[in-house]
């Protein structure tokens, strides 16, 4: 049974990362017990766990739902986001190794091409990409409890980190700003890499509202 339902996390929270479910979409138990030919036991023990995660909210009557933050509670998070996102930079800066200065490197380039080959065209292959950005990062922290840290919070904000690449030049401005983090990172600029990295995946409150409407 637990590992039904751990299963059942781990798809849900990769869906959440690919897209496939997105802030407010229901989470329909029957479906999902039918697609994992499981009973939903499994399901519901899933949903628990996500929810206490806050991924997932139950609402009385009307099932559960992915996390759909209100423009406060937006704001709450992504403040908590940018300092772990910017300590994960500050270690890293402290402890890359030549193997994770290498990942960086590779990611960071790729980053690029994909900027320079598309322009604003294919933001969520970009987005993906910038995922794999911050997570080279994190495992470049050498704090696997701060990465996982990251990992959960960032999936309350990811549908909205993907609508952000669609705006024109985004995509440009953020494999830049890769480009200058990874610069401060092998510089071992510790606090300079920390406090690029929070203005880097911060949002001011207009955008943050914009996002929150287009996905409303």
């Amino acid at each position: 049974m637990a590992g039904q339902t751990d299963t059942l996390i781990t798809a849900i929270m990769d869906w959440i990362d690919i897209g496939r479910l997105n802030p407010g979409d229901p989470i329909d138990e029957a479906a999902l017990a039918a697609e994992f030919g499981t009973s939903r036991t499994p399901v519901r023990e899933a949903i628990l766990k996500l929810e206490a995660m806050g991924l997932i909210r139950r609402h009385p009557r009307k099932g559960a739902t992915l996390f759909r933050p209100t423009l406060e509670e937006f704001l709450a998070i992504l403040e908590v986001h940018a300092r772990l996102e910017g300590q994960a930079a500050g270690l890293a800066a402290r402890r890359l190794s030549k193997s994770g200065a290498e990942a960086l490197e590779a990611i960071v380039a790729r980053c690029e091409d994909h900027a320079a080959r598309h322009g604003d065209g294919n933001p969520d292959g970009y987005y993906q990409l910038n995922l794999r950005f911050h997570e080279t990062v994190a495992v470049a922290a050498g704090n696997p409890f701060l990465t996982e840290m990251i990992k959960t919070n960032a999936r309350k904000l990811l549908a909205y980190y993907r609508a952000r690449y669609r705006y024109a030049g985004a995509i440009a401005a953020s494999a830049a700003e890769h480009r200058a983090l990874a610069r401060l990172m092998l510089d071992r600029d510790s606090a300079g890499a920390e406090a690029m990295m929070q203005r880097h995946v911060q949002f001011d409150q207009i955008t943050a509202m914009d996002l929150l409407a287009a996905l409303s």
